[in-house]
């Protein structure tokens, strides 16, 4: 492998010199970390004498002359509030090459992948949240590896930047998506109205048998499975959802009465009133949150996970939303609960995979490293990813890490209920139809 020395690479044009506000949404201490991105690329014959650095970093700084927030850096204000200051100082850019083919990497290709740390380097310093850049990229041949700052944007809009450098390099003179800044569109009401309950910032008081501790310990399986469009009256996520929250919770085997949560992320845009504008690049995502006891999930049927996971998401409303981010701001920004919880992250219909820099779209789109959200006391987030099996075959992959003995009994009980030899009945028939 032969890695070049990082350099920032600034917006094509000058661009203004200003400070800008982040929203009271995105300015929260559990965004204050870096998301690895990692794109995989089939060789183009159609792109043959072209080099794929320079491709690249020419549309990068054209593009960054639309999206210059991104070349800023953070600066923090009044009361630890964060804003950007718009420096044009550019992103980092780091280019790279290595003796390996695509092959190599496997038949289906997905995380955990090799080498990591030399497909996205991790150079010292660029991890801060302050004073350094806010996106560091880092191209191979036919691998396109970043990370980004989520304070400054969700995985939709870094997906909407993404897409946007790819239009330029394929030739076009302009985003199909014009950016919009407006991050005051999710900022607090004046004066905050905390109308809604949020249990996801309750202290659980009691000590709890589901508490990991050593993550060292934690053994990784996946779960690849074909998931087709159509599901009945429940949708692919929420079948999936409540099916491994349920089966996760058997084989961790807490105390009856201990009480187990389910946190995933919702999108916004669409739900708020009116809905956020196209283009809008910032984090616009809400959290779900269902609670019941371990007795509960575990002794009914799957019906009634179902059910929790479709009320957590019928919660989220726009009065629900303007409510919770009254209380982000009113409450200092306090942190969310994640003891007891399983935490989902849906990354499958983002659109990673469908990024196109003239190599047509990835093969392989998606989180970089699968254990980003690692605590003390809960295993790491799993992430729906979308992946394509050595068939050829799209579906959904779902790593999950759990200890030693917990992950014999996950994979015994999902064994058990996709063979239809639980006592689940015809809920097991519901599940093999519907992975």
């Amino acid at each position: 492998m032969r890695r070049c020395e990082p350099e920032l690479e600034a917006p094509a044009k000058p661009t203004p010199h200003e400070f800008k506000q982040l929203s009271d949404l995105d300015d929260q201490d559990r965004l204050r970390f870096q998301i690895p991105i990692i794109q995989f690329y089939k060789y183009s014959p159609s792109m043959q004498g072209r080099d794929p650095m320079k491709v690249i970093r020419e549309a990068l700084a054209q593009k960054l002359v639309f999206y210059y927030p991104f070349a800023s850096r953070l600066r923090e204000g009044h009361g630890a509030k964060l804003m950007v200051e718009c420096t044009g100082e550019g992103v980092m850019f780091i280019e790279a090459d290595a003796n390996v083919s695509l092959d190599q990497f496997g038949h289906e290709i997905h995380p955990p992948f090799p080498c990591m740390n030399e497909l996205l380097y991790d150079v010292p310093g660029s991890g801060e949240m302050l004073n350094c850049p806010l996106l560091l990229i880092q191209v191979w041949g036919f691998i396109f590896a970043l990370h980004f700052n989520h304070l400054m944007s969700d995985g939709s809009s870094i997906v909407q930047f993404m897409n946007a450098i790819g239009e330029m390099a394929r030739g076009a003179c302009a985003a199909s998506i014009p950016p919009v800044w407006q991050r005051e569109l999710l900022n607090a009401r004046n004066p905050p109205q905390v109308t809604c309950t949020y249990h996801k910032f309750d202290e659980l008081v009691k000590p709890q048998s589901l508490i990991i501790n050593s993550l060292h310990e934690l053994v990784l399986s996946t779960i690849h499975k074909n998931i087709p469009h159509h599901l009945g009256k429940y949708s692919t996520f929420e079948v999936l959802t409540a099916f491994l929250w349920r089966c996760r919770t058997i084989a961790l085997s807490p105390d009856p009465e201990d009480q187990v949560r389910l946190i995933f992320m919702n999108n916004m845009r669409a739900i708020l009133n009116p809905p956020l504008p196209r283009g809008y690049y910032g984090n616009a995502y809400a959290i779900s949150l269902a609670i019941t006891t371990a007795r509960e999930l575990c002794q009914n049927p799957l019906e009634y996970a179902l059910e929790l996971v479709r009320k957590a998401k019928a919660n989220i409303t726009d009065e629900y939303i303007r409510s919770f981010i009254d209380l982000v701001v009113s409450k200092g920004r306090p942190h969310t609960t994640i003891v007891q919880s399983f935490v989902v992250s849906n990354t499958a219909r983002v659109g990673f995979r469908d990024e196109d820099y003239g190599w047509a779209k990835a093969i392989y789109g998606g989180v970089a490293n699968i254990n980003i959200f690692e605590s003390p006391s809960t295993s790491a987030t799993s992430f729906y990813i979308e992946a394509i099996n050595s068939k050829g075959e799209d579906g959904i992959m779902v790593p999950m890490c759990l200890p030693t003995l917990a992950m014999e009994r996950f994979v015994q009980e999902l064994n058990s209920i996709l063979q239809d030899q639980s006592d689940g009945g015809s809920m097991s028939k519901f599940i093999i139809s519907s992975m």
